[in-house]
Formats: C-alpha cells, structure tokens, sequence
C-alpha cells in the first residue's frame, strides 16, 4: 500500500484518499435525492433516535436501550421502506447511467456500421405542436435517441406508425380514448401512446406545473430523453431534458432544440438562446 501522507500517528495512502472521495460523493448523490422532500425530515429523525440510543446505551439506561435497541435491529429493513422512492430513483439513475455507458461503447465498437435514425417530417411534427398550443390541446410526447423505452412503451398502447400531423392531433384530441398519457417517439415513430410515465417528486417546481409538466420532469430525471408538455390549461410548453426545464421557447426554438436532441448536437449546457421578445428560461430543479 503507497503512503500519501501521515498525520502524527495516522497514515493516509492513495486508496484512503479515493475511499474517501468515493463515499463523499455516494453521501452527495444520497442527499441531492432527498432534498427538498419529506425523506430529509424522515432521515433526521431516525439519526436523533440513533443518537439518543448511544446516550442512553452510555449512561446504562437498560429499559430504554433494550426498547430503542429492538428499533435498531430493525434499522435496516425499516429504511428500505420508508425510502423506498429514493432508492428506486437511485437505482433507476444508475442503470440509466449503465446503459447509456453500454450504448456508447456498443456504438464506438461498431462505428464503421454507424446507424441514422429514421428520418421523420419535423414539418409535421411542429403543425401538430403548433396547434396543439393554440387550442390549448394537452399533450405530452416523449423524443428518445438511443434507448427504445419498452418498459414505459408497454404501460400504453403500441401503435408503430409514422409521425404526422392528422395522427398527433387525433391521438390529443380529449374526446379519444388515447389522450390521457403520453406518446413515445423512437426512431422517427410513434412506438406507443396512452403510457404513464413516472412523476417528479421535486418540490421546487412551480405551483401551476400540472402532471403533464410533472410528467415531463419525472421522465426527464430518470432517462436520457427529451420531452415535451403542453399545458391543458393554459397551452404552456416546456421542453424537460436531465431534469431541468425550457420554457417561453418560440416554435422554431422548440424546432431547434429537438433537432439538436436526435442528432446528438445539443450542448453539454441548456444555454439561453436570443430571441427578439420574451426570454427563453433555463431552471435547474434543485
């Protein structure tokens, strides 16, 4: 083992320093999840508990640390519960990170055989937004570049047709059975409508932001997809992408941003785009 450094009579090596490093940012990951949710409160209860149960174990209170004790043999199984959301987010954020991992690889392997996706009337695809937004239509449409999404696919209905205008407007029209959920798009198609998608749970989006909006943040956090909400209410559109949101976008905007998305163009960044008249907002949830 190679010394780093020593403290008195503490030796420090490298692989010290990187368990350190690694636990640092399993902690700020843990805590970037329960942020601004009802987990926090949740969390620091159950560590006053722990504490109290070191200071009556200490002091030799018997009853008290045989009560708290029995708590404590079922700490593990009763945090399993209680953060259950947590940990399925957690665990969804980190096969989301393996697959995309295995996809570039897969693709690096294979570049000499480099794949394009199908090609679809973008045209088509922004006369349905365009109306949907006039109409103050709801609508909720999922663009996905790599992964085909079978699990969110399979809560809807599959349907594996063409991207048009007539389609996208029948399938949001409130008087169909279809409308009530979102539509995945994969490969210039539409692979289903009708699906669920997961909701955001961050308590630091605005108040107005309905499940549409809600929707869009959810699916966003936990793949590496682009979509689109159109408020039912007010015919507001946002674009969610990694868990931040576009909003006051203009239609060519809108255009742009997914254009850059299927062709792996889009910056690291959502960077403010100029506009002649009302700003283009880029919020982080927190």
């Amino acid at each position: 083992m190679v010394l780093a450094f020593k403290i008195g009579f503490l030796e420090i090596s490298w692989v010290d320093l990187v368990d350190i490093g690694l636990v640092a940012v399993l902690l700020y990951q843990v805590y970037k999840l329960i942020r601004g949710s009802i987990a926090v409160k949740i969390f620091l209860g159950i560590l006053a508990l722990y504490l109290i149960y070191l200071i009556v174990r200490a002091a030799q209170m018997e009853l008290l640390t045989t009560i708290l004790g029995q708590f404590m043999g079922v700490g593990v199984l009763a945090m399993i519960i209680l953060f259950q959301p947590e940990i399925r987010k957690f665990l969804l954020l980190i096969g989301r990170s393996t697959e995309i991992n295995r996809d570039s690889i897969l693709k690096g392997l294979a570049h000499w055989r480099t794949e394009h996706p199908e090609e679809f009337d973008v045209h088509e695809l922004m006369e349905a937004i365009k109306t949907l937004k006039a109409t103050r239509t709801g609508a909720l449409i999922v663009f996905s570049r790599d992964i085909e999404l079978k699990f969110y696919a399979e809560t809807g209905d599959a349907l594996d047709a063409r991207v048009s205008k007539k389609l996208l407007l029948s399938i949001f029209n409130k008087n169909t059975p279809l409308h009530d959920g979102a539509i995945i798009i994969y490969k210039g198609r539409i692979k289903a409508a009708r699906c669920v998608l997961p909701v955001s749970e961050n308590d630091h989006l605005p108040s107005h932001f309905g499940l549409r909006h809600r929707s869009a943040m959810g699916m966003s956090e936990v793949t590496d997809t682009l979509v689109l909400a159109i408020s039912e209410e007010t015919g507001r559109l946002i674009l969610a992408r990694n868990g931040k949101y576009l909003r006051s976008l203009k239609l060519k905007q809108v255009e742009q941003r997914i254009l850059e998305y299927l062709h792996n163009e889009e910056p690291k960044t959502w960077e403010e785009m100029p506009e002649e008249s009302e700003p283009v907002e880029e919020i982080k949830a927190h």
